[in-house]
């Protein structure tokens, strides 16, 4: 059995308007991840996700191509707080920061 972690994703390049934190989402929940993504006002997307190691690791790969349209300059992966999962099982879009 895998260990669980939580991780923090910051994504920048062009990941606004063109479907990044919808398909971040689909992709976490066919992963089986639980958390969260959502634009933030200097125009990244951020993410806080849970899991097995393995299928973070499959997310992170996945957030450096992000769907078709986007262009990323960068991913920036850190330790997460699992306090701010909320109690919200799965995974979701929440409101801008």
């Amino acid at each position: 059995m895998s260990e669980t972690i939580c991780r923090n994703l910051r994504i920048s390049g062009r990941v606004q308007g063109v479907g990044y934190r919808w398909s971040l989402c689909a992709e976490a929940q066919r992963l089986g991840l639980c958390g969260w993504v959502r634009n933030r006002r200097d125009g990244s997307v951020e993410a806080l996700v849970s899991g097995p190691v393995e299928a973070i690791d499959a997310l992170v790969l996945w957030a450096h191509r992000g769907p078709s349209m986007a262009r990323v300059d960068s991913v920036r992966c850190n330790e997460g707080n699992a306090g701010e999962m909320g109690t919200h099982a799965g995974f979701r879009q929440i409101a801008t920061y």
